[in-house]
């Protein structure tokens, strides 16, 4: 059987991807590729004529709360749940990130 064109763009993304794909996963990411592809084009369709363009969903304008210092846990407290700690230094380790 041929491949169909969404076939081929799977396979060349999971090729991309360094992905190992079985014929079944490429059958169902074509299936939903088409299904995304057809609803883009549905949405394409809509008259939009006279709607003005906007950044966001919401007209609110910075909806933001005042930055007031409140209550907070203790550094015991903390220390308490996490790994590998120094209560005495008030430190605690993280891994080394690289």
């Amino acid at each position: 059987m041929p491949e169909t064109p969404p076939d081929l763009d799977v396979r060349k993304i999971a090729a991309l991807a360094r992905l190992e794909l079985t014929t079944d996963e490429v059958e169902r990411f074509s299936r939903q590729l088409h299904d995304i592809l057809a609803y883009a084009d549905q949405v394409q369709q809509v008259d939009t004529t006279g709607v003005p363009p906007t950044s966001h969903p919401l007209a609110e304008s910075q909806v933001w709360r005042e930055d007031e210092p409140g209550p907070s846990l203790s550094r015991d407290v903390i220390l308490e749940g996490a790994p590998e700690t120094s209560v005495r230094s008030g430190l605690f380790k993280v891994p080394k990130v690289l």
